[in-house]
């Protein structure tokens, strides 16, 4: 009998394996697919391209070095050149990493004053601050919503936790913010793989981790691609002693909250504890358990290009795109999108961001690809509802879409700039909710398993618990779908190995 088995072999799941391992516990790690890595991956999608984009997920920022550290992780993560630029007719607003007299003088021209300029200064310096107090805490047991606060208002103005916490960041955003396309810009965090108006809590919850990763909210680009993330996390497994087992697709869990039963493939597996790194809707199934899933929404295009193409404003390409290009994403855009969506319409104007990560990192594209570049686009407010019926029509039909969009502020079509695989067919893939679900086995293809949910405990219960315990005593949550989960982070992975340890 082992100590641990662990239901998927995604990043969270290597994490925990690689603690428990590394304390001297026997781990087992069953994995469906031929690889690890889940959506954490790096991989060509066309024939004879040589090429590691990362496919699925592809920033970094909820990592804390603390991981990093404790497991001996081999990683290089790299700042981008912009943070991001927003394209505003013959125009635009461009956000520097260090903010200087291009990013004054573009707030200038799209505002017509730096009132918004001076009052962004304050809230991200404000948002830093709590970004500090708040990433160490994702690593230890849950405190109560008061106690947070305090924390909180602590280090940071009075005011912020109101912002962030109790009221609808829309209406936060409506206060501090003039300009409309300003507010659109800091509202995306909000929105990014959450179904959402912006006068929801829910968009606050989203917002909040991508603004708090690893106490400064900046997200960056794995060197190697998210394949080096992966690659790193079973090495550090293996090495600490866990058995990894790939093509091992669970069917079935049973426990008796001391010893459980793990079937799989022509196999059982027999521990004192599981981990699961699946959905919790997946884990409620394999425990004979009617569940409901919570869809994703979101859009996913890969592109090639043999050149950037130039900007009808004139901002260089290769600092437009290094960093976030919002496409479409003014705050009465992204509440439209969201309010069509919900009513069953496809948006009749996509919101959509951009990245060039092959500006930060070269690595990912082999000599034979010498100046060719990435591009990849994620679209917002496309609910895998939207897509049942008609998968590949409509994603076709976005690609287009989106293209057309995108073109509006390009000097040449996008389409005359793509390179094209062994066969002479365009470098472009997108991938859909539904796509993810067959591909990644996630449910409605929700890139978060679930709901976000806030980082503190709701009742008095979880106070001091660590975010991932189910009904069943030997049973843990080690995925995005535990509390503070989401996004790359593996602190799901880390707090079910510390509740692990902390029972056996």
């Amino acid at each position: 009998m082992d100590d641990v088995v662990i239901v998927g072999g995604g990043h969270n799941g290597l994490v925990a394996a690689a603690y428990l391992a590394r304390a001297g516990k026997s781990v087992k790690v069953l994995e469906k697919l031929p690889h690890v890595g889940g959506a954490a991956v790096s991989a060509s999608p066309w024939e004879g391209v040589d090429a590691r984009l990362s496919r699925f997920s592809y920033l970094v920022s909820l990592l804390p070095d603390q991981i990093v550290s404790d497991l001996g992780l081999n990683l290089t993560l790299r700042s981008r050149a912009a943070s991001s630029y927003t394209p505003n007719g013959r125009t635009g607003l461009l956000v520097e990493r260090e903010p200087g007299p291009a990013t004054v003088a573009s707030f200038e021209a799209v505002c017509g004053s730096l009132d918004d300029w001076e009052r962004w200064q304050r809230w991200y310096a404000d948002l830093e601050l709590m970004a500090a107090a708040l990433a160490p805490t994702l690593l230890e047991p849950l405190v109560s919503r008061e106690h947070l606060r305090l924390h909180v208002d602590a280090v940071a103005r009075g005011r912020l936790w109101d912002q962030v916490f109790e009221r609808p960041i829309g209406a936060t955003l409506q206060e501090l913010f003039d300009n409309n396309l300003v507010r659109g810009v800091v509202a995306t965090d909000a929105l990014i793989g959450t179904h959402s108006s912006l006068h929801s809590l829910r968009a606050n919850k989203c917002f909040l981790y991508h603004v708090i990763g690893n106490g400064s909210g900046e997200w960056k680009v794995p060197v190697g691609g998210m394949g080096a993330v992966t690659a790193e996390l079973e090495r550090a497994a293996r090495e600490a002693g866990a058995e990894i087992v790939t093509g091992a697709e669970v069917t079935s869990i049973e426990s008796d909250g001391k010893t459980a039963s793990v079937t799989y493939g022509d196999g059982t597996a027999e521990a004192r504890f599981v981990l699961s790194n699946v959905a919790p809707s997946v884990l409620g199934r394999l425990q004979g358990r009617e569940v409901h899933d919570a869809p994703g929404c979101q859009l996913k295009i890969n592109m090639l290009l043999r050149r950037l193409p130039a900007l009808k404003s004139g901002v260089d390409a290769r600092l437009a795109f290094a960093g976030t290009f919002h496409l479409d994403e003014s705050y009465d855009q992204l509440e439209t999108a969201y309010l069509e969506s919900v009513a069953g319409q496809v948006p009749s104007v996509l919101p959509g961001e951009m990245y060039c990560h092959s500006l930060t990192d070269p690595s990912i594209l082999g000599p034979s690809l010498a100046g060719h570049e990435t591009l990849t686009l994620f679209g917002l407010h496309l609910p895998a509802s939207l897509f049942e019926g008609r998968n590949e029509r409509l994603r076709d039909e976005l690609v287009r879409r989106y293209l057309d969009q995108l073109n509006a502020h390009l000097v040449e079509p996008i389409q005359d700039c793509l390179a094209t695989d062994a066969n002479g067919e365009p470098c472009i893939e997108a991938r859909t909710p539904l796509d993810l679900e067959e591909e990644l086995g996630l449910p409605g293809g929700n890139i978060f398993h679930g709901e976000l949910g806030w980082p503190f405990a709701e009742t008095d219960a979880e106070v001091g618990k660590w975010g991932v315990e189910t009904d069943v005593d030997n049973v843990f949550v080690c995925g995005a779908g535990s509390r503070r989960g989401g996004g790359v982070s593996g602190i799901g992975g880390h707090n079910a190995a510390r509740a692990v340890l902390e029972r056996i």
